[in-house]
């Protein structure tokens, strides 16, 4: 406490006993007791409102740092769609070069096969459901009927 030691405290007792009189020196020990008590309690009502305050700051900035992690994986699965979208228009259009089927396969979150396990499954295959008719292939398996041709110019 302070640094002070029994003798230094005997003597402040002594020194405070000699000024201040023997009748006087217990109510003057008494209210130093009280007022000693009092800073206690307000310095320890600070020290929580601070650590409150503390915990309620450290729970917001995880709460923002938990927010900020869902907006940048959302962030990404946009990203990965907008990749799968347009890699089953290149693969529609039958740009094999531009966009491999393994770099189809993992924009679609897809295993990808060995090389030599065979053609992929018919699920895996864009649809006509899911490409867009800008990006149809040319020839189609249906034939159109004579009514819905254009008429051929010679």
């Amino acid at each position: 406490m302070f640094g002070i030691g029994l003798p230094e405290v005997a003597v402040i007792l002594v020194v405070a006993l000699l000024v201040l009189g023997p009748q006087r020196l217990p109510e003057i020990a008494r209210s130093l007791g009280k007022g000693l008590a009092e800073f206690r309690r307000l310095t320890s009502d600070v020290n929580r409102e601070i650590s409150t305050a503390r915990d309620i700051i450290e729970s917001e900035a995880r709460q923002h740092e938990r927010t900020r992690r869902e907006d940048e994986r959302r962030q990404q699965i946009a990203a990965a769609a907008e990749r799968a979208v347009a890699a089953r228009a290149t693969a529609a259009t039958g740009d094999t070069a531009a966009a491999p089927s393994s770099e189809l396969a993992m924009a679609l979150g897809e295993a990808v096969p060995p090389e030599d396990a065979g053609p992929p499954p018919a699920s895996a295959l864009p649809t006509a459901a899911t490409t867009p008719p800008a990006a149809a292939p040319a020839t189609t398996a249906t034939r159109a009927t004579p009514a819905d041709e254009p008429p051929k110019r010679a």
